[in-house]
């Protein structure tokens, strides 16, 4: 694959990965609206695997907690709020799982992938639901802990992600929001909950990607993570820094004019 390709897919992914705008769609429309060649699913796990790098580093203190969490779970103890913040984590990731299987096992993710008029939907209606619910006033403070109700409250919101063009972050921002968590507040566990669906769902894409996988294209996901991670890290910075300032209106305002054109483009 031309390096050019994997920079600019990298990039696609790096920076539409965190922001609520729909990864997923620029990923799957950007071979159609060019005529290249579909990435394939081992670019496809090395993108999301570099993005999955810049989330960490970003958070790592609050990485280091689930992780330190999780450690006392393995040993069946939930004593401290470290452990009930990592059970809060598990939990909120069991939604996205089971229906991700769902999917996978009915092969309805090729369906949903081929409909333009469908994300574009998503795109527009998912939206003007972030923007209805980032008009909510907050009722959560910044040292509010996490319970498990909200939890299982916001992973089904997240399962909600896998129609494309929905956006992930999106989509749980959305739900936080209706929650009366701050726009911060609701960012930062939008990102946390991406590192389970995503270690989760990259395992199930090496899995099927490996047999077909060999050194020039295992060299292009080198590639294709590095600047995946480099450029989520950017955008990840960029939005909670601007969040201090600006509601997610100019990202609402984009999808309502990104999906109206992939509708119009679908039937014309």
């Amino acid at each position: 694959m031309p390096i050019l390709h994997l920079i600019i897919l990298a990039f696609i992914q790096g920076i539409t990965e965190f922001l609520p705008i729909s990864s997923s769609a620029h990923l799957i429309l950007f071979p159609n609206l060019t005529g290249s060649q579909d990435q394939g699913p081992v670019i496809d796990v090395a993108v999301h695997v570099g993005t999955l790098c810049a989330v960490v580093a970003y958070f790592w203190r609050d990485v280091r907690r689930i992780y330190k969490g999780c450690l006392g779970l393995s040993k069946g103890k939930i004593q401290t709020k470290d452990q009930l913040l990592a059970l809060c984590f598990l939990v909120a990731t069991i939604p996205a799982i089971f229906v991700g299987l769902v999917i996978k096992m009915t092969d309805l993710d090729s369906v949903l992938r081929d409909s333009v008029s469908l994300i574009g939907a998503a795109m527009m209606g998912f939206g003007i639901l972030l923007w209805w619910s980032d008009q909510k006033p907050q009722s959560k403070t910044s040292n509010h802990e996490w319970t498990l109700k909200e939890a299982l409250i916001l992973g089904l919101w997240q399962a909600i992600a896998f129609i494309p063009g929905t956006s992930r972050s999106g989509i749980t921002i959305t739900g936080a929001r209706f929650m009366g968590y701050t726009r911060e507040e609701a960012a930062r566990l939008s990102m946390l909950m991406s590192i389970p669906v995503i270690i989760a769902a990259a395992t199930l894409g090496a899995i099927d990607a490996a047999t077909s996988a060999n050194f020039a294209l295992l060299r292009d996901a080198a590639i294709a993570a590095f600047f995946a991670a480099i450029s989520a890290f950017i955008a990840l910075a960029l939005m909670m820094r601007w969040l201090n300032r600006v509601s997610f209106a100019p990202y609402v305002i984009y999808r309502i004019i990104f999906g109206a054109f992939l509708i119009l483009w679908a039937y014309n």
